[in-house]
């Protein structure tokens, strides 16, 4: 359990905010132990692939456990781009030939998965499972490996801190950047109009705990005073405790680093606490579309941010093909963010292997190093570590859709809602 430091507003509200290095600490360890397993696990490296047969490329993703609607949507944006680029004659005049298993949402069998598939099937490349939890471990098993990791997911900045040289995160920018654009709005708005205070609930998550917690001081440093901090259990399904201590506090904006179910169920209480906040501001859980409209009642998704790395009517390269063909194969839905980041890892590979004319792992690597690759997400490069140099962009609900409403020449509205109207009635 989190220590806590507890004390009180001027204005009374109780403050709990868990100390930071004990919180660093405990997602350390667990990621220490992740790594532990992953090199423990490690065996020969395959060879660099069969001509005569299919490009193979395994994939471990939780398609059931705590991450499986993340994971679900990883597996068919992968799917859709297995298959737009084998009706293109697939990679290197091969059929491309997927091999995803379910890890579950757990480390160890994250780890045994892709022993499995480097050491036994002896797959030709690799792409990522979802979460930085996970990553980190997997990641940790193809380095040992010497095979190339493009992951979709994973931002937590203790990935890239390992001086690895095969791991390539295909989103826009790290977890610590992710909110960037967010705290520039308000910066930008009038000093009348901005938020005086805020609170902070944080699901215990390696990816959400440092968006958050860079939003937070940046915000602090705009003078916004916080009003309450606190972090969750990934686990926690009731949320009126921590609804009722927000609706005290009163602030002026909530910022809530949510995968999913926990964002939905953050709001569903806080409607029924009858605390609407001015300003809402949600990580992860309101790009999951439908689900998160379906999950909240689609008048309460009015006004709700969030940052993202892609929006569906982008004009970036071949996003209008993965729109469709995600339509035309999983009955008319519109693709959430996790499906497009896993098509966007795809082609990050393709890019690869494409311009390296072979699959020799290191190449490719150096190649990714050195290079820019158009996806559906815009243009993706990378620093010595992985890391991506390219910034999230601000979306927010809007008459039961999304709209893009910041950078200024990626925006599909000049429309901003705010502040957030009250919670719709009977939903």
């Amino acid at each position: 359990m989190l220590e806590s430091l507890q004390g009180r507003t001027p204005g009374g509200v109780v403050l709990t905010r868990p100390r930071s290095r004990l919180r660093a600490a405990g997602v350390a360890a667990v990621l220490a132990a992740a790594v532990s397993i992953a090199l423990a696990a490690c065996g020969t490296p395959p060879s660099e692939g069969n001509a005569d047969g299919p490009v193979t490329i395994g994939v471990s993703l939780p398609l059931t456990g705590d991450f499986s609607q993340p994971g679900t949507q990883a597996e068919r944006g992968y799917r859709v781009w297995q298959d737009i680029v084998n009706a293109q004659g697939g990679l290197l005049g091969r059929p491309v030939e997927l091999s995803i298993t379910d890890d579950a949402s757990s480390q160890d069998t994250t780890v045994a998965n892709y022993t499995r598939l480097i050491t036994q099937e002896r797959v030709d490349l690799l792409l990522g499972t979802f979460s930085s939890l996970l990553n980190f471990a997997a990641s940790a098993v193809a380095e040992r490996n010497g095979m190339l990791f493009v992951e979709p997911a994973g931002g937590a900045p203790t990935m890239f801190e390992r001086g690895f040289r095969y791991l390539f995160f295909a989103q826009p920018a790290t977890a610590p950047r992710q909110a960037e654009i967010f705290v520039e709005w308000i910066a930008s708005l009038p000093p009348d109009q901005r938020p005086k205070t805020a609170a902070y609930p944080v699901q215990d998550d390696p990816f959400t705990t440092p968006v958050i917690d860079t939003m937070q001081q940046g915000l602090e440093a705009l003078g916004v005073q916080t009003v309450y901090s606190s972090v969750y259990p990934a686990d926690t399904t009731n949320f009126q405790p921590v609804a009722s201590a927000i609706a005290a506090a009163r602030p002026d904006l909530v910022a809530q680093g949510a995968v999913f179910e926990d964002g939905v169920g953050l709001v569903r209480s806080l409607q029924q606490l009858g605390y609407s906040p001015p300003i809402l501001f949600q990580t992860s859980a309101p790009s999951n579309a439908g689900q998160y409209s379906d999950g909240v009642g689609v008048a309460n998704t009015e006004g709700v941010f969030y940052t993202v790395s892609w929006n569906e009517r982008a004009s970036t390269p071949r996003n209008a093909d993965f729109v469709k063909r995600y339509a035309e194969m999983y009955d008319g839905e519109t693709p959430a963010e996790d499906a497009a980041d896993a098509f966007a890892a795809g082609q990050v590979l393709q890019a690869a292997v494409t311009a390296v004319g072979r699959i020799d792992q290191t190449v490719l690597a150096d190649w990714l190093r050195a290079n820019q690759v158009e996806t559906i997400l815009g243009t993706l490069s990378w620093d010595d570590t992985g890391a991506p140099e390219s910034k999230f962009l601000l979306a927010q609900w809007q008459s039961g859709q999304v709209e893009i409403v910041a950078p200024a020449d990626r925006a599909t509205t000049d429309r901003i809602v705010h502040p957030k109207p009250a919670w719709a009635q009977g939903q």
